[in-house]
């Protein structure tokens, strides 16, 4: 739960200074400017993998299997939020569609940080 929140706000937390700077349009315009979305893009993948290391960290068992169970959570919130997404046209088709494809791979990487940096500690 900790690392799911922690995705949220981080990613929440810098759409807003994103829009309050300018460089996003104000929330709830669609956002077409394919360089905005891979700077949406490359913050998410940044959390994404920060959550799964989080979720590994305060794991009292298995800490890859809590990784990786984020990641399912991230995939179903990802196909949802795609679906509404998508359908209102509020940016391109391809930036949805990649926050369900990262959300896994992403859990997946912060798991294995996690685990490099247990033994190395």
């Amino acid at each position: 739960m900790a690392g799911l929140i922690a995705i949220i706000v981080l990613s929440l937390a810098s759409d807003q200074v994103f829009h309050t700077l300018g460089v996003y349009p104000p929330w709830g315009e669609p956002m077409h400017e394919p360089g905005l979305n891979l700077l949406a893009l490359s913050y998410r993948i940044l959390f994404g993998v920060m959550g799964g290391f989080v979720a590994a960290l305060l794991a009292p068992h298995h800490p890859m299997r809590h990784a990786l169970a984020l990641g399912v959570v991230g995939l179903v919130l990802s196909t949802a939020g795609a679906a509404g997404a998508i359908a209102a046209e509020m940016g391109p088709v391809w930036f949805p569609v990649a926050l369900v494809l990262i959300a896994v791979p992403c859990a997946w990487v912060g798991g294995l940080l996690h685990r490099q940096w247990r033994g190395q500690s």
